[in-house]
């Protein structure tokens, strides 16, 4: 099979799912946008709740991925299987942190208070 085989078969798998990849594009880029013009550092920055949130999400792609692909995770029988299935599930968790991380920041970040305020 030749490159341009597979890059044509890997466009009409993407296909049906482009709306929800570029929605999920839009969504990250939009909050970290945000949260970086209201100071959010990424190594400076801790929430335990957004990492395991994270992690949640991921092993939860154990259960909906093979929906989304109509298959069964009974399928999963060879190593490459498995290869790709931890793949899509740790760059599933990856996504949502990133996503999550900097969310949890503009909910948790304290307000600072301007020195004109008379409250």
């Amino acid at each position: 099979m030749t490159i341009q085989g597979a890059l044509t078969i890997l466009m009409y798998t993407l296909a049906p799912f482009l709306w929800l990849i570029v929605g999920a594009a839009g969504v990250l880029v939009v909050v970290q946008l945000v949260a970086h013009l209201r100071g959010y550092r990424i190594f400076h920055y801790r929430c335990l709740g957004a990492n395991l949130a994270a992690l949640a999400v991921g092993i939860s792609g154990l259960w909906w991925i093979p929906l989304f692909t109509n298959s069964r995770l009974t399928y999963v029988a060879t190593l490459f299987d498995w290869v790709a299935m931890i793949g899509a599930v740790v760059g599933l968790a990856i996504a949502a942190w990133l996503v999550l991380h900097p969310l949890s920041y503009l909910v948790r970040a304290p307000r600072y208070v301007s020195l004109n305020d008379t409250h």
